[in-house]
């Protein structure tokens, strides 16, 4: 893990690009928008199929300020700021402890991301506690913690699941399932 320093140094080599907040030794990673709900679909969610995969999701909330997530909802949104790591740098983001303590997950899947992400990062916040819990845009949720990693000069891996900004559904069955 990378001291704030280190960090610092990354950003000013220009090996990091981020024009938010420094908490400790990580990126602190606030609620932006927009917020992209899960809903109950009808059926069963195929998730080799995405046309299944896509009637998860109600319609995106652009315009808030703040969002009551209810007990066991589901959202999703971006990180407010975006963040690009170049090849040699990685990151595991990490929820803040104090809102687990209140039941928000805030991040669910994997923590890593890759070298060469350049964007607003996606989180998934799950509402875990009995009682509805209100978000604001522009809270802080997680941290990302950066690292470097070896074999300085090799090309970062793409990234072609990563879609546009504002597109935060899963494309797993369009992009990783095999059709064969």
């Amino acid at each position: 893990m990378l001291s704030a320093a280190s960090i610092k140094d990354l950003i000013n080599s220009g090996a990091v690009t981020w024009d938010g907040e420094l908490r400790g030794d990580g990126l602190l990673l606030k609620l932006g928008g927009p917020i992209q709900p899960l809903v109950a679909p009808d059926a069963v969610v195929d998730l080799a199929n995405q046309a299944s995969i896509d009637t998860l999701y109600g319609p995106q909330i652009t315009d808030w300020t703040t969002y009551d997530l209810a007990p066991g909802q589901m959202i999703l949104a971006p990180a407010s700021e975006s963040v690009s790591l170049g090849p040699d740098v990685t990151g595991t983001i990490g929820g803040l402890s104090h809102l687990a303590r209140v039941g928000l997950a805030v991040h669910i899947t994997s923590p890593y991301v890759l070298p060469g992400w350049a964007g607003h990062l996606a989180l998934e916040l799950v509402n875990q506690s009995p009682a509805t819990l209100r978000l604001h845009h522009g809270m802080p949720l997680a941290r990302l913690v950066l690292q470097l990693r070896g074999g300085s000069g090799r090309t970062a891996a793409a990234h072609p699941f990563y879609g546009p900004p504002n597109a935060l559904q899963s494309r797993y069955a369009d992009d990783l399932v095999d059709p064969s």
